[in-house]
């Protein structure tokens, strides 16, 4: 026999602990601030939203419309007419032809990229993009390629990674490039609206007309994952695509649910035909288990409350929180002054509510703020390339102020002590005048 094989993973386990990159499942401390989930718009504790939700469901027990579960996939008994009407009211929100709903995000870009390109296709994708991206296109017959985040045009000064338009003029180019420039082949280029990890935002116009100039033809598809902008970015939170007017540019978009919207789900938006192929093609909803109404009334409710425009008041108050969390850190870190290592952040303006917190120790930051009332979490590598480690803070609409500033405080108190932690430790290491002389 073998070893057997709970020691192979206890073993793999430990390594992974050694290297200070053991996950664990942890559970917020009662009422702690909230300063780490995706919730943007904090509409999953939102009264009114909840009210609404109760009552969606309530109405539906009374009309007999009520199911705890869907029963099946949507090819065989869990389609449903709620599931096909709010497809339709999602496209209509967003500008899109049609939609198409998955259970999460994860399976909306497995099953999309894995399907999609065809042998002999094409993928470029920003380095950064998302670990769901990554599984498709492992499923998917066509060569991927990534380029430097955000890199669009010119010198990446890396000599690892090329821009968009320098990876765009490689693949057209030569005798090779002809299935290419032609149209003959198809190259689909995967970028997020905003990143998960560092907050920035794709330069998602550049982007879309170096795919237009480089490939004239039209095989460049663009397909962008919308999962943080979702609810907040644009209007009535549509986008970054329909902010930017981009919406007949883009071939695909991926809106999820599961955080400004407070809910769970996704929806990819495309073409009908497009949403006939993946129906037909898309395992990652063919073989699995349909939403189930309870899940289709909680997105339904929140894009009503987006419609309403009640939103509107909380993203006045999230763009104020942006702009004084920023300014709160900067003042810190100009009277600490510590080193990158120790503490720093991004010098321009938040361009959404994530903010990473630059440190080389994220943990210590991460628990020193979570035994004072901050949930906040460490992001260490392989998560973030080495060398970026952070704790990433983010706001949401129900934070105040004064949360933002007692926690910029807990900061401030744990910059200090390293900086202090540091000081001792260097007087300690320096050799007295006696012992020089030895």
């Amino acid at each position: 026999m073998g070893q057997h094989l709970d020691d192979v993973f206890a073993s793999l386990l430990a390594r992974r602990g050694t290297q200070g990159r053991l996950r664990r499942l942890t559970l917020p401390s009662p009422g702690s601030v909230d300063f780490s989930s995706n919730s943007y718009l904090s509409l999953s504790s939102n009264a009114a939203v909840q009210a609404a939700y109760l009552e969606r469901l309530r109405h539906a027990c009374k009309q007999g419309e009520f199911s705890l579960g869907s029963g099946g996939s949507r090819l065989l008994d869990g389609n449903t007419p709620a599931a096909e009407a709010l497809e339709r009211e999602i496209a209509a929100f967003h500008g899109a032809p049609a939609a198409l709903l998955f259970n999460s995000g994860f399976e909306a870009n497995t099953g999309l990229f894995s399907c999609a390109p065809q042998k002999g296709d094409v993928i470029l994708y920003d380095e950064l993009i998302h670990a769901s991206v990554h599984d498709g296109m492992k499923l998917s017959r066509a060569r991927r390629m990534p380029f430097k985040h955000n890199s669009v045009r010119g010198d990446t000064r890396d000599i690892r990674l090329r821009s968009l338009d320098d990876a765009l003029a490689e693949l057209t180019s030569g005798q090779q490039g002809e299935e290419f420039k032609a149209g003959r082949s198809n190259v689909f280029i995967a970028v997020e609206s905003v990143y998960s990890m560092d907050g920035d935002l794709a330069p998602l116009k550049d982007i879309v007309e170096c795919v237009e100039e480089r490939l004239p033809n039209g095989n460049g598809y663009v397909i962008v994952d919308e999962a943080h902008s979702t609810g907040w970015i644009g209007e009535r939170g549509q986008g970054l695509v329909s902010y930017l007017g981009l919406e007949s540019r883009v071939w695909a978009r991926v809106h999820t649910f599961g955080k400004a919207m407070g809910c769970a789900g996704a929806a990819v938006l495309c073409s009908p035909t497009t949403r006939s192929y993946l129906i037909n093609y898309a395992r990652s909803l063919i073989y699995t288990t349909a939403m189930a109404y309870p899940m289709l009334a909680g997105i339904q409710t929140a894009y009503e409350y987006l419609q309403g425009g009640q939103v509107e008041q909380h993203l006045s108050h999230l763009g104020r929180l942006m702009k004084h969390t920023h300014r709160v850190l900067t003042s810190l870190i100009s009277r600490q002054r510590p080193t990158r290592e120790v503490f720093h952040i991004n010098e321009g303006l938040p361009q959404s509510p994530i903010i990473p917190l630059f440190t080389s120790k994220a943990r210590s930051l991460a628990q020193y703020c979570q035994e004072r009332g901050f949930m906040v979490r460490p992001i260490v590598a392989p998560t973030v390339p080495a060398g970026t480690d952070r704790v990433r803070m983010c706001l949401h609409a129900g934070n105040t102020i004064e949360e933002v500033e007692l926690f910029c405080k807990a900061v401030e108190a744990w910059v200090q002590q390293q900086q202090d932690t540091g000081t001792h430790s260097e007087v300690a290491a320096k050799p007295s005048r006696q012992s020089s002389k030895l």
